[in-house]
């Protein structure tokens, strides 16, 4: 197994991967609380969500384990009336994209019902979205769409990037009573870290810093933070020193973790799972700014998708997303603006992507 970021370092012990700590947050959620409960595509099938609803239907039954047919807007609708009721469903999408047919739920329903009826009703549901590239997901199977909810108030939207945090974020989200957006990179499920075998929380709104550096500081939105450590590693060979963050939370955002370490380094490079234009990158950058307002100037950048729809095809997937070799050529050029452009001579691809395998 890969394991792409640091955890704590209180954590010691047992180690599992990231697909084990989604599992494991739900099985001990649902034991914890009765009105836990699971519905989605496919939640109680063999494959089990990739292994994240595995055993579940055995335990608790097809009452609390709830599979569904291809009816997101409808499902969505029957989600946030349960978590209004007093419930604390997980609605699963296997795919972020599907979240685009309830639109209207989630946001004029579900993310503002706390506020339109003064703060007497909750809704505590979970919306787990699953994104990423491999096996051909293709342009309707692969968008980051994470940016979208963020400008949405009322939701919240994690992405963590390593199993500590999954379970510790998935086992936050189901006991806040607001909507919460809950992304997953596919890649990541066969990572592994340290992981507590007792129920624990990973608050909100709290960076992680995972490496230190002085040049400049890379900041990596769910699996392009590992592009972003791989590229680290090619920068020291370069004499280059990058700090890189794991944001975990986007919606809250840490913005004073990304500005210190940006006050520091002089540069700021965001990298993204998802198109550039009005992204979180963006987001990150302005917030940074803003907080910087009258200090020492900031170089900064963005990288995420082509401007272009995602494509199916290794061979383009390979120009489509940012990697290792693309992050630290950018890298290299905002530290040294003056040298000639460069770039590693190393392999773009990471060994856990062909761990991988779809299509769910």
């Amino acid at each position: 197994m890969f394991s792409p970021t640091d955890p704590p370092k209180t954590d010691k012990g047992r180690v599992i991967s990231y697909v084990e700590a989604l599992q494991e947050a739900v099985e001990q959620e649902m034991d914890r609380d009765e009105g836990v409960f699971v519905i989605g595509l496919n939640v109680d099938d063999h494959k089990a969500i990739q292994g994240t609803t595995h055993g579940l239907i055995d335990k608790f039954g097809p009452g609390r384990v709830i599979d569904t047919p291809l009816s997101e807007d409808a499902v969505t609708g029957i989600a946030i009336g349960a978590a209004m009721s007093g419930m604390r469903p997980i609605h699963v999408h296997i795919r972020m994209d599907f979240l685009l047919l309830c639109m209207n739920q989630l946001i004029n329903m579900g993310a503002k019902a706390h506020y339109m009826y003064g703060g007497q009703v909750k809704v505590p549901l979970v919306m787990r979205a699953i994104i990423g590239k491999s096996w051909g997901q293709g342009a309707q199977h692969s968008q980051g769409l994470h940016s979208m909810f963020m400008h949405v108030p009322g939701l919240k939207v994690v992405a963590p990037t390593n199993a500590h945090d999954a379970k510790g974020c998935l086992i936050a989200a189901i006991r806040d009573n607001n909507p919460v957006v809950f992304v997953e990179h596919r890649l990541l499920y066969s990572t592994d870290a340290p992981v507590p075998e007792d129920p624990y929380t990973v608050d909100f709104g709290k960076a992680r810093v995972v490496g230190e550096g002085t040049d400049i500081t890379l900041v990596g939105i769910s699996y392009m933070l590992v592009e972003c450590l791989a590229a680290r590693e090619l920068l020291a060979e370069a004499g280059i020193s990058a700090a890189v963050i794991d944001p975990v939370s986007l919606l809250p955002l840490d913005v004073d973790t990304f500005a210190e370490s940006a006050g520091r380094t002089g540069r700021l490079l965001v990298v993204d799972n998802a198109w550039v234009t009005c992204g979180a990158g963006a987001e990150i950058v302005a917030a940074v700014c803003e907080r910087r307002e009258g200090a020492s100037p900031l170089a900064v950048g963005r990288m995420g998708y082509a401007p272009t729809t995602c494509p199916t095809t290794p061979a383009l997937e390979k120009y489509f997303y940012p990697n290792a070799v693309t992050i630290a050529s950018k890298a290299h050029s905002m530290v040294r603006p003056d040298e000639p452009e460069w770039a590693p001579d190393a392999e773009p691809t990471l060994p856990h992507e062909a761990v991988f395998r779809g299509p769910f």
